[in-house]
């Protein structure tokens, strides 16, 4: 039995690990490399401006994420809208992407599917028909893992056109790879989930307030209420089974504990775990990585008249309003989010910021006379792992062959898409495979419990 626990990576994973680990009554050390908590999810701050380096926005189905924030005490600062609602910029206007109605899933799409002017007639019944079949496509199967989402949407007789202008919206945003290079497992995970399921399940929510007030801050206050021993700025360059349990080394000295979460990026999970928990962790190495950028944009005066919308036939393809969650009091700040970016994550920071706001001038009339007030990009060049076909087979369980070490992150075996869900999942599977004994009276329901 053991009750003292080291969680190595302070992301949502690790944070996730840690609180329910905390309250299962285990003595909980974390050790984070960066400066802070938070993983991919931080902001940094410009010109007085926190800004996130990347947008991230979830569902309303995303429960063990939303139970998070909860425990956290901010869900306040993380809406969800009263019903799925996408506004759709192109070339001929605006159209929507929404439920309608009180009908179950997934008759709620029918009326937007119906009127959704970037499609001809026939492309959208056809699209309809698309959906109802992903209700036989089962994410589990390995099968489904070794086609692609595309070649799958063209046997069901999908135009280039819908998987362009449907498909892609949702899965370019959701995986991080075009319809082509996706695996059908994750893309029907994603849709089934979402548009299949309950029919609320696909409503958006967007911080409210910058990642690191949402996520960093409050965990590093519970956590820290909780007795849980936080170290930022701790690089473990080592762990080492040791009789029962574990040493780990860092750079400023070692420590020993009776179990261990690994909650870091599958190349440095490579690097750290023992052998003997995993003899051909190597593989995971194959998973790879997919890029996103982002491009932050600040105008005098407001251009864009929605919270979020998506474009077609544009090199933007989400784009975000966050005036209001940056703090600032006047004027416009737009972030154009660009997922499975792998034609600009290597060009010059000039190129790419003309690139957008010329996209964004196209996009938005009041874009052309307004004023450009201050422009950057920020790069998350391994933003997700390469979710495409034949993943499944690389991803670990929780579980490792040494009974107290545990593996955590959205790369993870989860059954999820690299998301934040996917992330918050994989550490409470890490925390309960752990065999901690119950040094102090647990909470009468721990964080992270019956989920769905």
């Amino acid at each position: 039995m053991s009750d003292s626990v080291v969680v190595v990576g302070g992301g949502l994973a690790g944070i996730a690990a840690a609180l329910r680990l905390a309250d299962r009554g285990a003595q909980v050390t974390l050790l984070e490399t960066r400066s802070h908590l938070g993983g991919a999810t931080y902001s940094l701050l410009r010109d007085g401006v926190v800004a996130d380096t990347g947008q991230h926005v979830f569902l309303r189905c995303y429960h063990a994420y939303r139970a998070l924030l909860e425990r956290l005490g901010v869900s306040r600062h993380a809406p969800v809208q009263d019903h799925f609602a996408i506004p759709v910029l192109h070339a001929r206007g605006l159209s929507w992407l929404y439920r309608a109605g009180r009908a179950p899933a997934p008759l709620h799409l029918t009326r937007s599917l119906l009127g959704y002017s970037p499609l001809s007639p026939r492309e959208r019944i056809s699209a309809g028909r698309a959906v109802l079949a992903l209700r036989d496509v089962d994410p589990a199967d390995p099968h489904s893992d070794a086609l692609t989402f595309g070649s799958w949407l063209r046997r069901r007789h999908q135009s280039a056109r819908s998987i362009d202008r449907l498909w892609g919206l949702i899965a370019v945003a959701a995986l991080n790879l075009p319809p082509d290079k996706a695996s059908l497992a994750l893309a029907a995970q994603v849709f089934r989930t979402a548009f299949l399921g309950e029919r609320d399940a696909a409503d958006i929510g967007v911080p409210a307030v910058p990642l690191r007030y949402l996520h960093a801050e409050p965990a590093g206050r519970l956590l820290e209420r909780l007795g849980v021993a936080v170290h930022t700025g701790t690089k473990v360059m080592a762990i080492e089974p040791n009789g029962d349990g574990f040493v780990l080394r860092t750079r400023d000295g070692t420590l020993s504990a009776d179990a261990v979460v690994v909650a870091v990026p599958h190349p440095a999970a490579a690097r750290l775990v023992p052998p003997q928990a995993v003899p051909d962790r190597e593989r995971w190495t194959r998973l790879g990585s997919a890029p996103i950028v982002n491009v932050h944009l600040r105008y005098n005066r407001k251009v864009l008249g929605f919270r979020y919308a998506a474009a077609l036939d544009s090199p933007v393809q989400w784009i975000f309003d966050r005036t209001r969650a940056a703090g600032l009091e006047h004027g416009q700040y737009l972030v154009v989010s660009v997922s499975a970016a792998h034609g600009c994550i290597d060009a010059p920071a000039e190129e790419v910021r003309r690139t957008y706001s010329e996209a964004v001038d196209e996009l938005l009339p009041g874009a052309r006379t307004a004023r450009l007030e201050d422009s950057f990009v920020t790069r998350e060049p391994h933003a997700t792992f390469h979710q495409g076909p034949g993943t499944a087979e690389l991803r670990p369980p929780a579980r490792t062959l040494l009974p107290n070490l545990a593996l955590a992150g959205a790369w993870t075996a989860t059954g999820w898409p690299d998301t934040m869900e996917g992330a918050v999942r994989s550490g409470l599977q890490a925390a309960d495979v752990l065999d901690i004994s119950r040094a102090r009276p647990p909470r009468l329901r721990t964080f992270g419990e019956a989920l769905p």
